[in-house]
């Protein structure tokens, strides 16, 4: 329990990090905060002792590639953001990350190995 307990406050954290940058002058750093690989740290530790070595390096090599659908996301906000509504700009964006996700993942499934 203590363990998902530390997770959760290291995700609140990052919350507030996020909305303290938001409010100040320094707002372009509060799109790199995400991006710190609190979950990705996680996964990786999860997967290396669980699986082994080979699926830790599956799972990054997919991480590097899931790089794609977020780089989607932003380009979308990114010229959405000019013409509509932070709503619709939002809710376009996501589902372009949701439409290139899923691209990602038929590609992956198809192509990629399974891990030996």
């Amino acid at each position: 329990m203590l363990p998902l307990f530390l997770k959760s406050l290291l995700g609140a954290a990052a919350v507030l990090l996020i909305s303290l940058l938001s409010r100040s002058r320094f707002v372009y750093l509060a799109g790199l905060v995400p991006l710190f690989p609190t979950f990705a740290l996680i996964a990786h530790y999860l997967v290396a002792k669980e699986q082994g070595p080979a699926a830790l390096r599956q799972t990054a090599l997919f991480g590097l590639y899931a790089l794609l659908p977020y780089g989607a996301y932003l380009l979308a906000v990114y010229h959405l953001s000019a013409r509509l509504s932070l709503a619709w700009t939002l809710g376009l964006a996501t589902l372009v990350w949701l439409l290139s996700a899923s691209v990602l993942l038929l590609a992956w499934t198809r192509l990629q190995p399974a891990l030996a």
